[in-house]
């Protein structure tokens, strides 16, 4: 049975939500169309935050799904297994995302003492889900969430719908996109660790690899409680994904309005990633983007570090924007990972 909530939700999301203002040039984003269809240049962050910004936003949603009021319910914390080792304590717990549906997740707990940074850790496309960060399964260049308790952060790492032990249909509760679940449970997963008596609340970040990369950079726009992201393997501007076929990005685990209401065509698309970099400014984001990714080429990340940095630029924060591009495959390499753990430290300090 559906809750209320579920219900209302599901009668909104039936209807066809188009783009609230569409930009055919999603590469420059310092101009903004107004009520009246004119092209307007940018002055400033006001001006930017005002308009552009909350353009790209109402454009994320409307592929997406409205993003839904945020849940007030008790977050239920379960511990289901605890393990202590050395260097941290890694819990196995559920925690209510909203109704009646418990997120499964692994937790780390630092043994350093005092307030710690901690870090939501977001899995790739693997059976395994949460265990591949965890390090309890999977590769051993994606256990990130188990690397960053080593070094003091505390760590989530939930699993995505319908991956790990974690079973959810998010359309049959009402939701057009299981992006949009996932961003729901992600900003839970925020509130588990903002509740956290060892946990600095103004020192959080977000960490993901393929799935866990583009999801990260998701739950950012939505959740400006992270202060940095790490993004490994998770975009492209959509024109250079696989040549513009946009197949990918529109099955059940993603959005399928992509091509139920966009044809799969990056040029009917209402955002992309070029805007996601800039509604995330001027916040950290580190992206690795290997040379020989053939999910998410190269050139297409170039396109949108270059779109982007005219709005940290207007931050005065150009610095919080850093792209590596290793000679790898669509990977996560130690001196990589090496690399990001380094800037969430100095970021999160």
């Amino acid at each position: 049975m559906f809750s209320m909530r579920a219900l209302a939700t599901l009668a909104f999301s039936t209807l066809a939500i188009h783009a609230e203002v569409f930009y055919a040039d999603k590469s420059h984003l310092l101009h903004s169309i107004d009520s009246s269809g004119a092209r307007r240049e940018i002055k400033g962050k006001g001006e930017w935050q005002r308009t552009r910004r909350q353009h790209i936003l109402a454009n994320m949603q409307a592929v997406m799904g409205p993003l839904p009021a945020k849940s007030n319910a008790p977050l239920d914390v379960q511990v289901i297994e605890e393990v202590k080792s050395e260097k941290f304590t890694r819990r196995k717990i559920t925690f209510v995302s909203e109704g009646q549906d418990r997120v499964p997740a692994y937790v780390f707990l630092p043994n350093a003492k005092g307030r710690r940074p901690a870090m939501l850790c977001l899995h790739q496309t693997t059976r395994v889900g949460k265990a591949e960060p965890a390090g309890v399964d999977g590769k051993a260049n994606l256990h990130y969430a188990r690397e960053l308790a080593e070094r003091g952060f505390v760590t989530i790492a939930p699993d995505y719908p319908n991956y790990g032990d974690y079973k959810f249909d998010p359309y049959a509760a009402g939701y057009v996109s299981a992006t949009m679940k996932g961003i729901v449970n992600h900003r839970r997963a925020v509130d588990v660790l903002v509740a956290m008596a060892n946990v600095d609340a103004k020192r959080i970040g977000v960490i993901g690899h393929s799935l866990g990369g583009h999801n990260s950079l998701f739950v950012a726009v939505f959740d400006d409680r992270l202060r940095a992201v790490v993004t490994s393997c998770g975009f492209n501007a959509f024109p250079k994904y696989f040549n513009g076929n946009l197949k990918g990005w529109s099955h059940r685990g993603y959005m399928p309005r992509i091509a139920e209401l966009y044809a799969m065509n990056p040029a009917k698309m209402p955002f992309d990633f070029t805007e996601i970099l800039g509604v995330i400014a001027p916040r950290a984001v580190f992206i690795n983007a290997p040379t020989g990714d053939a999910n998410f080429d190269v050139s297409g990340v170039h396109d949108c570090v270059r779109a982007a940095s005219p709005i940290y630029k207007m931050y005065g924060k150009s610095a919080n924007l850093v792209a590596v591009h290793p000679d790898a495959q669509h990977d996560f390499p130690p001196a990589i990972r090496e690399q990001a753990y380094e800037f969430l430290t100095r970021v999160l300090r």
